[in-house]
């Protein structure tokens, strides 16, 4: 009889534990995020950057759980209102207001990070290599990986009735700072 009464102990210690996990994971708020995505086309190399993402993630030990990021598409601006209007068009903006990568968990430290970025209505497993430090209450995410634009589905813009073209490799560079609360 001794075996059932260990054996309840023991479920009742995991519940304890698994349930002081969730109490005590704290929400994550955005500090501040830079995005920037760098590409070529036949007439130069460009970039184009956005600081108005948004972050959500909650914190378990040295583990940010759920991660959502959102950009909104229009909030990314080059030097050029006439490269930015060809690349909402690209984007389908008006159509899909938002690009978006979510992730089950990052690991504190220098880790591989497997999420889903959803980029005008498509969405793609990606793996991304990625550095999360922390300092205090802070957590400083950065990464950088490349993509093709095509495998989202997007047609790489044109210009000049297609006499420069933008090539279909983009490098997309971020750094998110969040906070403890």
């Amino acid at each position: 009889m001794k075996t059932p009464k260990n054996l309840m102990k023991s479920i009742l210690l995991l519940g304890v534990l698994f349930l002081s996990q969730i109490l005590f994971a704290q929400k994550l708020t955005l500090q501040n995020s830079n995005i920037k995505i760098d590409g070529t086309s036949t007439l130069h190399d460009w970039t184009m950057t956005s600081t108005q993402g948004s972050f959500a993630g909650n914190l378990s030990g040295n583990t940010i759980n759920d991660v959502k990021f959102v950009l909104k598409s229009t909030s990314i601006k080059s030097k050029e209102s006439a490269m930015d209007k060809n690349a909402y068009k690209s984007l389908q903006t008006s159509k899909y207001p938002e690009i978006t990568f979510t992730a089950p968990s990052i690991i504190v430290g220098s880790s591989t990070l497997s999420g889903n970025l959803t980029v005008a209505g498509t969405t793609r497993g990606v793996k991304i290599p990625v550095t999360v430090t922390k300092s205090g209450d802070t957590y400083v995410i950065k990464g950088n990986t490349r993509i093709k634009m095509s495998a989202f589905g997007i047609t790489p813009p044109s210009f000049m009735m297609g006499t420069i073209k933008t090539g279909d490799d983009i490098t997309i560079t971020f750094n998110v700072t969040t906070t403890a609360n």
